[in-house]
């Protein structure tokens, strides 16, 4: 009897604990979906100031195109204008003419037939009137890079999610390792980058004083190494090259499916494109015009050389595109600085420091960089794939097809931004940017 005593008191005070415990639970309960009503409210405030930062851009970029067609249609009016002046000038004037063919008196007949021969009006003329292409043109690409950022960082997201929750402790970590190498390289010229890493410690060192992360030891023993590693004497050209040896050989493997998460937005920009030079779909097709395109003066624009640039240039990341090579074999595509001379045999894609490419010249392939060229394997394919990677120092051209057959690769280190440039033989040669 005692012993079931003490066990009804255990079984009452069991109770009570599970009594507690499904208090507790509830409580923890409405306290996550109360934290998740919230979280759920500032991500919709969030979101909503990036929706009205978007439709801010779109009106401004509608807005320049409607005071463009504003501009032009005004002016249309006053040609409008102008022109009907002109047409009642010479309605008064036939009607003097007639008046005088019916005078009788042939005094005054002879005096107004003199004064009516001595009248002229000039011919009606249309002045050029026409919308500012480079104002479309800038305000259609600004859409198109803010749609390809937008793109770039859902895609990083989804891709994020699908590998697993990322905390922020390996957000802070991620960009601490980019921040340690961007810092830490003393032969990185990139001050932009060093600026934007920067930052990211900034606001990594305010998440940690908010105690919203806690940097692991992995992340200060990584911090620790880095510096060692930077401080060590056996660090040198022979260890870096292994590395960008090793990364190429990486990439080479990739499937074009992966090598299309890096794929960019290419377009061409017309400001650089050669007077003969004839773009069409879209600044996305290229090709030579046996007439002049009258293109406006512009200092980008290339003088002798049949040759055109991507709009979008490239300082950090990596980036791949493909080129379809539609008609004809006799063309290069590479890539090129911004500085490169626009004129003279310099400006000739290869010829010079600033540009590196390879060239069909009919049957025969060639690489060139810096004026010097190297024959290449004769190799058969009508798309091309172009990988860049700015940190990695090296760019990239491939054979597209079932399996991805290196053509040849380049190794440097870049020291300014990077334009897709292209050049065109005759007539016959048609490019396309897929």
């Amino acid at each position: 009897q005692s012993a079931l005593k003490k066990k009804l008191v255990e079984l009452h005070n069991q109770g009570e604990r599970a009594a507690r415990a499904m208090n507790t639970v509830k409580t923890s309960q409405s306290q996550a979906a109360e934290t998740a009503s919230k979280k759920k409210e500032l991500i919709r405030n969030e979101f909503s100031e990036i929706k009205a930062l978007i439709e801010e851009k779109e009106n401004q970029t509608l807005e320049v195109i409607a005071d463009e067609e504003k501009r032009v249609c005004n002016r249309f009016d006053y040609i409008y204008s102008v022109l009907g002046s002109k047409k009642n000038e010479i309605q008064s004037l036939r009607d003097q003419i007639e008046t005088a063919l019916t005078e009788a008196d042939d005094v005054l007949f002879l005096k107004r037939a003199a004064a009516l021969q001595q009248t002229s009006i000039k011919e009606a003329f249309i002045p050029v009137n026409e919308m500012d292409q480079n104002l479309i043109h800038s305000a259609f690409q600004s859409a198109i890079i803010l749609k390809e950022t937008v793109r770039l960082s859902v895609t990083q997201s989804k891709e994020k999610s699908a590998e697993g929750t990322v905390s922020l402790e390996e957000l802070a970590f991620s960009a601490l390792t980019l921040s340690s190498n961007e810092v830490s390289s003393p032969s990185s010229p990139n001050i932009e980058n060093k600026i934007v890493q920067q930052i990211q410690l900034v606001t990594i060192n305010s998440l940690v004083a908010a105690g919203l992360i806690h940097f692991p030891t992995q992340m200060l023993r990584f911090r620790l190494n880095l510096e060692k590693n930077c401080a060590s004497p056996t660090t040198g050209p022979q260890n870096t090259a292994a590395a960008t040896k090793d990364l190429i050989e990486r990439f080479l493997k990739k499937s074009r499916e992966e090598l299309l998460q890096y794929a960019a937005n290419v377009t061409l920009d017309y400001n650089t494109a050669h007077n003969k030079v004839l773009l069409s779909e879209r600044y996305t097709r290229m090709s030579v015009s046996d007439t002049p395109m009258n293109y406006n003066h512009h200092p980008q624009r290339f003088t002798d050389c049949f040759q055109v640039l991507g709009f979008q240039y490239f300082k950090r990341g990596i980036h791949y595109w493909e080129v379809e090579l539609q008609q004809n074999n006799f063309c290069g595509i590479g890539i090129c600085y911004g500085s490169m001379a626009r004129q003279g045999p310099e400006s000739r894609l290869g010829r010079n420091s600033s540009s590196w490419c390879i060239e069909w010249f009919n049957s025969k392939i060639s690489s060139w960089h810096n004026d010097v060229e190297k024959c290449l394997p004769n190799v058969k394919t009508t798309k091309i794939g172009v990988l860049l990677h700015c940190e990695g120092g090296f760019v990239i051209f491939m054979a597209v097809g079932e399996k991805h057959n290196l053509i040849y690769k380049f190794k440097t280190h870049f020291t300014e931004a990077l334009y897709p440039a292209f050049w065109l033989f005759s007539s016959g040669t048609v490019l396309s940017l897929c």
